[in-house]
């Protein structure tokens, strides 16, 4: 029998939690990750279009590629479980709110 790990028991109980909320509340909530999901997606961009331009200079050092490289996956790792997250509140609430974009994105 397979073992279940933190991460998945932690994740059904999250996901039983968002289930027992009211519309409205999953709703601002949903509608907070969406626009959370996209202050992370344009950060990551940021570290990434740095680590490329990096990448191309050839007065770089190896260690500073790889401190951006290292960031830019962690940032990934970290929009991973922002986004887990964002699909457990859809899924509860059972669609995507429409959600403006502000200035700047």
């Amino acid at each position: 029998m397979a073992e279940v790990g933190s991460s998945e028991t932690e994740r059904d109980g999250r996901a039983a939690g968002y289930g027992s909320m009211q519309r409205s509340e999953l709703e601002t909530l949903a509608v907070a990750a969406i626009r959370e999901h996209r202050q992370l997606v344009a950060a990551d961009q940021v570290v990434y279009d740095e680590w490329l331009r990096a990448s191309d200079d050839p007065s770089i050092s190896s260690s500073v590629l790889q401190t951006l490289q290292d960031e830019y996956l962690a940032r990934q790792k970290r929009s991973e479980a922002q986004q887990e997250e964002l699909s457990e509140i859809l899924d509860a609430l059972g669609y995507v709110p429409d959600v403006a974009l502000e200035s700047g994105e």
